[in-house]
């Protein structure tokens, strides 16, 4: 059993934190790679945070609407 942390990345050069607008995906949920996970509020833009891996959706560790940190980890992806 793996646990996959799934971080905000830094989409832009100037990036320095984002916030998720909306969970696409529930605690529990199978994804598959590539699946939007949610859609993230960056510099005025709105960017589809993907899942790196195929798994279960394990944990949402940032709520909607907060702002945090590029590199902060958002949820784990359980890959069985």
């Amino acid at each position: 059993m793996s646990q996959i942390e799934v971080k905000l990345p830094k989409w832009g050069l100037t990036m320095e934190e984002g916030m998720i607008s909306e969970w696409l995906v529930s605690v529990g949920e199978q994804v598959e790679e590539g699946q939007i996970l949610a859609n993230v509020e960056i510099e005025k833009a709105m960017a589809e945070l993907e899942a790196p891996v195929s798994g279960v959706l394990e944990s949402i560790l940032v709520p909607i609407e907060q702002e945090i940190p590029v590199g902060t980890i958002l949820c784990l992806i359980d890959t069985k």
